[in-house]
């Protein structure tokens, strides 16, 4: 593969996901994921700060599409409304086609401590991320926070959903019920 050929960024992902999954992710190296992707350790740094960051590309465009449509959502949206907006809008930026690389994520991210301390950073960021855009939009706390936190634990079951071989529901179908099912039990705690 020729080192000027497009999607540099994907074939980094694509390559460091194969690797973590056939030799670990302690014994993969930053070189050794350039070399599969077919490009340099410098082509490498100029997409991710180190080899943890290659798992968890695209949380800043994540954040930003939930952002977005929390923010757009009508103003009489109440907020687990809002972010069942949000939500869809970031389903929809998941191919059908990802469902594969999904579980294989999955499956890297679960037997690592380091990945899962990162997926649980991103998850924070994003329930962040939606918190803060439920505020601009006038909830109060602390029900801007916990509509966030909901969605976000809602997003996580959908998509660990998603990824199960025998699933073929869309990914925005299994957020919308995995929020409705978080907001009836939070119901029943009252």
């Amino acid at each position: 593969m020729a080192r000027w050929e497009p999607n540099a960024r994907e074939r980094l992902v694509v390559a460091a996901l194969d690797l973590f999954a056939e030799q670990g992710y302690d014994a993969t190296t930053v070189r050794q994921i350039a070399d599969r992707a077919g490009l340099t350790r410098t082509t490498f740094f100029r997409h991710f700060p180190d080899k943890r960051e290659v798992l968890f590309a695209g949380q800043d465009t994540h954040a930003r599409l939930l952002s977005e449509a929390i923010g757009t959502a009508p103003g009489a949206a109440g907020p687990l409304e809002a972010v069942g907006a949000g939500l869809d809008a970031l389903a929809a930026s998941f191919p059908a086609g990802r469902r594969d690389f999904g579980a294989r994520l999955l499956a890297v991210v679960a037997h690592h401590p380091e990945l899962r301390e990162r997926a649980a950073f991103k998850h924070a960021g994003l329930a962040g991320a939606m918190a803060e855009a439920l505020r601009t939009r006038g909830v109060p706390e602390p029900s801007a926070s916990l509509a966030a936190e909901l969605g976000a634990r809602a997003f996580d079951t959908a998509y660990a959903r998603w990824t199960a071989p025998d699933n073929a529901e869309p990914l925005g179908l299994l957020a919308g019920e995995a929020l409705a099912e978080l907001r009836d039990a939070a119901a029943a705690l009252a």
